[in-house]
């Protein structure tokens, strides 16, 4: 096992590789999050990259980073950093296993072209428990894997915590209609509704996407990004203009910016930025100059939605949080993550405490779909 403090340093070992169809851990994404300054020891995010070999053979690889802060990830740890010194433990820095600014599945441990689960997840096992002894930190954390990764990994120390998302799901559908008649009456009419409110306000949404791209494209997701970080208190500027440059330009197959315009406009009101993989849509940034009703749901949703319809994408993945998303045609979703104490006594509080959270979020789900 070896690390990398970099993504450059990982990169020659990197192009063996298979991110299986997941934009968020191509090799354009992840260098473009050091290169561009987004990731840096100033911002909290220190990459320690780990690198899993046979002798001089890469067998699995996982993007990893020593946290200072636990912003930027959507798996909220606040309460257990606040446990942490009743037992004596210093929570910072810790180990994170994932893709940085990004609530979206997708592989932890990625594997050599021809390598199999059952040969590099015993590897990235015992490497996650070797640096959890050899690093300064308190606790490794590997965020968003994948159901299956995280349910043959989980074990005595590797403690198994669920999250709620909601995804959309493609059932075969033909047709937006073929879509809306698997929802409630009530939800049918609501949406057809929202739709119709754009057309009636003359706002037509447009793709842009692959080779259409252009330099201006990235400036104007940027400036509709900030438009949504800058609003909130809890919204943070992860990303800079020179980010969205770099993946505009290095990975255009994997961009796909929705724009929003009034009548014969040429600059967007409003825009969404997603990735495309090989059969998920992830829904990242949205932002608005002008607040238009329904205005956000046509653009983060059912454009997308109806999108993945005609070209056959079986999952959507919108992002982090949003009951709202419910009465939209998403699905609650469980969400996977794995994560390591060293100190044995808060690990088996964390534990009672994952055991009773994932008890709490199945009957959560099962409420929600019962209400349809």
């Amino acid at each position: 096992m070896r690390t990398f403090g970099s993504f450059s340093e990982l990169s020659p070992h990197y192009a063996a590789i298979s991110t299986r169809g997941n934009p968020t851990l191509s090799a354009s994404w992840l260098s473009a999050l050091e290169s561009t300054g987004c990731v840096s020891e100033e911002r909290g995010w220190v990459p320690n990259h780990i690198g899993v070999f046979e002798d001089e053979t890469l067998v699995a690889a996982m993007p990893a980073y020593v946290k200072f802060n636990s912003e930027g990830e959507f798996i909220f740890d606040h309460a257990i950093a606040r446990a942490a010194p009743q037992f004596g433990v210093r929570y910072f820095p810790k180990l994170l296993i994932a893709v940085p600014f990004t609530p979206a599945t997708g592989p932890r441990v990625l594997y050599a072209e021809g390598t199999q689960p059952e040969q590099a997840e015993p590897a990235a096992v015992a490497a996650i428990n070797a640096l959890l002894h050899q690093l300064p930190v308190s606790s490794v954390h590997m965020l968003f894997a994948e159901q299956a990764v995280a349910e043959r990994m989980q074990n005595s120390w590797l403690l198994h915590r669920h999250s709620l998302q909601f995804h959309w799901k493609n059932r075969n559908f033909d047709s937006f209609e073929g879509f809306l008649a698997t929802l409630p009456s009530k939800r049918r009419t609501n949406i057809r509704r929202e739709r119709r409110a754009l057309a009636e306000q003359q706002i037509r949404i447009e793709n842009v996407r692959d080779q259409a791209l252009e330099p201006r494209h990235a400036d104007l997701a940027y400036e509709l990004y900030l438009t949504t970080v800058d609003k909130f208190m809890w919204g943070r500027r992860y990303l800079n203009r020179a980010f969205f440059e770099e993946v505009v330009h290095t990975m255009p197959n994997a961009i796909d910016l929705v724009f929003a315009f009034e009548r014969d406009a040429k600059t967007p009101i409003a825009g969404a930025f997603n990735l495309r993989g090989d059969s998920t849509l992830y829904g990242r940034y949205w932002g608005a100059h002008k607040e238009v009703p329904f205005l956000h749901f046509n653009v983060c949703f059912y454009h997308s939605i109806a999108r993945c319809i005609e070209e056959g994408v079986q999952t959507f993945e919108p992002g982090a949080g949003g009951e709202h998303k419910l009465a939209r045609g998403f699905e609650p979703t469980l969400t996977h993550s794995l994560h390591a104490f060293r100190e044995p006594r808060l690990s088996a509080v964390v534990d009672d405490y994952f055991t009773r959270e994932r008890a709490l979020l199945a009957s959560e789900i099962g409420e929600k779909a019962a209400d349809g």
